[in-house]
Parts: structure tokens; sequence; C-alpha cells
């Protein structure tokens, strides 16, 4: 089955939370799957990018594009790092981030610029 971006970005939004929950990785693997793509579940959202990478993802630069999945490197106080899928507009995890390309879910992130790869699906 093809990707279904809208799809999936629409199952991301419906089902966002007001704010974190810890929980973007599982958020963002069942609006994958919502979207028609199987991706492995990892232990930890900065673990995602060898299951996308297998459901078909490969790794870009550049602006974001709806549909696409940012994995970003855990740091202290944040091991487990952050997955989010982005809708066109911001970018959504188990919560809508503030609007723009930024791919940070908040100031801890922000402030310490973790490394960060972003997938699309073809």
């Amino acid at each position: 089955m093809p990707y279904n971006k809208s799809g999936a970005v629409n199952f991301a939004d419906s089902h966002a939370e007001t704010s974190s929950k810890g929980r973007c990785a599982a958020y963002v693997r069942r609006a994958l799957e919502w979207g028609g793509v199987h991706v492995a579940p990892t232990l930890s959202a900065a673990n995602y990018g060898a299951s996308l990478s297998a459901s078909g993802f490969y790794e870009v630069t550049g602006a974001p594009q709806k549909g696409d999945v940012v994995v970003i490197e855990g740091f202290a106080g944040h091991d487990d790092g952050h997955m989010a899928i982005y809708d066109g507009t911001r970018w959504i995890s188990d919560f809508k981030q503030r609007p723009g390309p930024d791919v940070y879910p908040g100031p801890d992130y922000r402030k310490a610029q973790p490394a960060y790869k972003i997938y699309r699906h073809p």
C-alpha cells in the first residue's frame, strides 16, 4: 500500500494532545500506520531512523514537506530524543508544536540544538 501522507497527518492532527505526554514515537508511529506504512517500534524515539529506512523512508535535507518525519537525537535530560511528523505548517508528535519548520519541540531542545534527521517516503 502506498504512503497516504494526508491520512497520516490528519490522524496525527486529530489525536494530538494539548501538551506533551512523553509518547511522541508511539503517536507518530500510529499516524504512519494509519497512513499505510508499518514502522517497527523501538524503545526510543531517537532510534527510529533504521525503522523508518526499513519502511521505505529516506533521509532528506532542506525544507520539510507534508508527511516528512523528523528523528532528533537524545541529550542530557531527554535521553530518548524526539520524533514528529510535519503537517505542512508545523510538526506534530503527541502534541502540536509551534507553527513553522522548527523541529525542536521545546526550549530545552532549542537550547541544546541536538542533531536530527528528516525522513521522507517516496
